[in-house]
């Protein structure tokens, strides 16, 4: 088994109405995932009433705790301004690490609503983090 190099989180945003969607790339860990949350809080600073918040998360190649704990940190964002978040084509990886750790319903359900189906492929679902495309 070989160890890949660190990957940085690279982000492409696009907004459309009131959805922004934020695609992330690379690694999100101890080293890049305050990006994510520097990104987002400007977001929703610069779009009041935003209603969306969409991550494409089938680019992440890595998460760690500290990545986990920055999307924590934006659920609670989101639902203080209102949006709903979204966490879509959720890697295998990513999925594990919120089953595991409790916190996949809490990230993928909207505010007293049902769970929010994630949009994406099965595709994307089945590649493990770290199997770089």
């Amino acid at each position: 088994m070989s160890i890949l190099p660190p990957r940085p989180l690279e982000m492409t945003s696009i907004r459309t109405n009131d959805t922004v969607r934020i695609e992330l790339f690379g690694d999100l860990d101890h080293t890049t995932a305050h990006r994510l949350l520097d990104t987002v809080t400007r977001v929703l600073i610069d779009h009041p009433g935003l209603g969306e918040l969409r991550l494409g998360c089938a680019g992440i190649t890595a998460i760690d705790s500290i990545g986990l704990s920055m999307l924590l940190m934006i659920r609670r964002q989101a639902d203080a301004a209102g949006a709903r978040l979204y966490l879509e084509d959720r890697p295998l990886c990513l999925e594990r690490l919120l089953d595991l750790t409790g916190t996949l319903d809490y990230l993928t359900s909207t505010s007293g609503g049902p769970a929010v189906v994630s949009e994406g492929s099965e595709q994307s679902r089945s590649r493990d983090c770290g199997q770089h495309s």
